[in-house]
């Protein structure tokens, strides 16, 4: 995961839009908020993203 990436995920969860598990309304935010690298990276590595979510870890 870049940091880019890390700090999308972190621009989308300081919204409060949604809960960070609804995969499909995170990619729906960000592409709103222009962050199309997190949609592609959540389409590509689900299992990274998630891990992130959970335990904060990027690797």
């Amino acid at each position: 995961m870049t940091d880019k990436v890390k700090e999308q995920i972190l621009a989308v969860r300081d919204t409060g839009l949604t809960n960070m598990f609804d995969l499909r309304a995170v990619q729906r935010i960000a592409y709103e908020m222009d962050f199309y690298e997190l949609v592609t990276f959540i389409e590509e590595e689900k299992a990274a993203y998630v891990r992130f979510i959970l335990t904060g870890e990027t690797e």
